[in-house]
């Protein structure tokens, strides 16, 4: 099995990193691979609603001069995924941003291929604005109907230098506990999967409010 980790920072081993990099841990102590991939520095812009993905069928952005369509295809050919920011006025980064909005905008215009690997979010703050950050990360992992492990306070972990996370001992200890209901998770899908049946689809209904 393998997880693939996606570190929104413009920092490549600043607090997020460290986030990620305990969940990721007690992944590899199960035997589960991980890569982890540095998105907080790279060129992408934002979606542009153009549709094209979703046209075209082929699992591809439109815009194919960045790092976006090179990642949908490692993420759908993992069995989980991990979504790591800081936190820029209480929202993700703006390139973390961009980067979701059309991977996930392509999976749902594609057949959902999401649907049901197992995926977390992390969040490194140095003081407020982290449950902001961590709801909005958790809304693609959410919408795609992806199974979210949880611990036992919230993804969430302070610190301002790098590597200052890791004093926050608490913090430590939910991301640790995180990863380690994230392998959990992971080993009942895998070893359910040929013996119980996938619940069947459910045709979505759009509706818009104004007529």
């Amino acid at each position: 099995m393998k997880v693939v980790a996606f570190n929104g920072s413009p920092k490549k081993e600043g607090n997020t990193y460290h986030a990620i990099k305990l969940v990721a841990d007690e992944l590899e102590k199960e035997g589960i691979e991980i890569e982890i991939i540095h998105i907080g520095n790279k060129n992408i812009r934002g979606c542009m609603g153009c549709n094209k993905c979703r046209e075209n069928m082929d699992e591809k952005c439109i815009f194919d001069d960045d790092a976006v369509n090179e990642m949908i295809q490692k993420l759908k050919e993992a069995d989980g995924v991990i979504l790591g920011t800081p936190v820029h006025y209480t929202d993700m980064s703006g390139t973390m941003k961009s980067f979701l909005d059309r991977l996930f905008y392509v999976n749902g215009a594609n057949g959902n291929f999401l649907k049901h690997k197992v995926g977390v979010s992390v969040v490194a703050v140095r003081r407020s604005g982290g449950m902001t950050a961590l709801n909005q990360l958790n809304s693609y992992l959410n919408y795609s109907e992806m199974i979210v492990p949880t611990s036992y306070y919230w993804n969430v972990i302070h610190g301002r230098t790098p590597g200052e996370v890791l004093k926050d001992e608490e913090g430590v200890c939910t991301l640790k506990t995180l990863g380690r209901n994230m392998a959990w998770a992971m080993k009942l899908v895998e070893n359910g999967r040929d013996s119980v049946k996938k619940p069947e689809k459910i045709e979505k209904e759009s509706m818009s409010f104004i007529r």
